[in-house]
């Protein structure tokens, strides 16, 4: 039986990639001004998540979004996920209306059509270059005091299928305690089973996001960082381990 989805998952993989050009193609005059200036980012953000949305539906997902707490306009915040799938940037696209900025690993400057944009919207960052990690924090400031938020996905990769969440790295919890702005963690539920890094696997369905309760850094210091992040790791591990035994027992 499984013999048979394989042709599925070919063309499934394959209508990803024609649904991420297509909107590029078509808005790339737009898209090319909304990047001259970064003043001019948020508008770039906009058309983001129509092309965002515009993948996740066409890939049959539905989506559905649950907020203990909502981010208020014109306010800076650090959002973090867990990160499973190439699916993950479009769904938080989706799941955040305020204007933010990822923070995202290099090598994806290298995809074509989508890494032009990429490297010239994102913070990039070498993990191996120290150097490369210093000059986040300075690019990240800059973009807070432009009152923008800022994404980082702190597993600092994606995990081996078999681990439910990877130990966080502690980058984006330092730069949201050196600016004073609260940390939201957002769990993904089913981007994993939905668009894994796994090539014949995946499939339509629904795909949620569960945006928490925000964890403040007003008052804390450097010295509270992993105690924030045990905090974040800890509400969305939870969070994830909690839906596995309901989905296990046969829950809704």
């Amino acid at each position: 039986m499984k013999l048979l989805k394989y042709p599925f998952w070919i063309i499934y993989r394959i209508w990803f990639y024609v649904l991420v050009a297509l909107p590029i193609i078509f808005l790339f005059p737009v898209l090319i001004i909304s990047i001259s200036k970064e003043k001019w980012y948020p508008y770039f953000f906009k058309l983001a998540q129509f092309w965002a949305k515009f993948i996740l539906i066409g890939m049959g997902f539905r989506l559905k979004m649950v907020y203990q707490q909502k981010p208020e306009r014109h306010k800076s915040y650090m959002f973090v996920a867990n990160h499973t799938s190439m699916a993950d940037i479009m769904l938080m696209l989706v799941s955040v209306k305020n204007p933010f900025v990822f923070v995202g690993k290099q090598e994806l400057a290298k995809i074509p059509l989508f890494g032009f944009f990429y490297k010239r919207t994102c913070i990039l960052v070498d993990r191996n270059s120290a150097k490369s990690r210093q000059a986040v924090f300075l690019r990240a400031q800059r973009r807070l005091k432009q009152g923008l938020s800022i994404c980082i996905f702190p597993e600092g990769g994606v995990p081996e299928e078999h681990i439910v969440l990877d130990e966080f790295k502690d980058g984006a919890f330092r730069l949201a305690i050196n600016h004073k702005i609260p940390v939201v963690p957002i769990t993904f539920f089913d981007n994993k089973k939905r668009f894994s890094y796994t090539f014949f696997s995946g499939g339509p369905g629904k795909m949620r996001a569960w945006v928490h309760t925000f964890i403040n850094t007003e008052g804390m210091t450097i010295v509270d960082t992993k105690n924030v992040k045990n905090r974040a790791w800890e509400i969305i591990h939870n969070t994830l381990v909690s839906e596995t035994k309901k989905a296990t027992s046969g829950t809704k």
